[in-house]
């Protein structure tokens, strides 16, 4: 099954904006058995379901990730899509 290559994941801030976080793929797979997915900086990881379900990842000791409210994939260039 191919998975998206990146997610944004949407985390409820408390100013007006929410906090969005791309992740993207990575050969991991996490304790379900889905794709891991991590930001650039590899602090951000999460494990994401085909229907979006997300369980984040804890990168270092003490850490107590946050849980997004929304987990959506970000378009890319598909094999539909090749240049010619």
């Amino acid at each position: 099954m191919a998975h998206p290559e990146s997610f944004e994941l949407i985390f409820q801030a408390t100013g007006a904006e929410d906090d969005v976080v791309v992740v993207r793929l990575t050969e991991r797979t996490g304790a379900g058995g889905y794709p891991v997915y991590e930001d650039d900086t590899g602090i951000v990881r999460a494990e994401i379901s085909e229907r979006g379900e997300v369980r984040m990842l804890a990168s270092g000791g003490h850490q107590v990730p946050g849980v997004p409210t929304l987990a959506r994939p970000v378009p890319g260039p598909g094999p539909d899509t090749a240049a010619p």
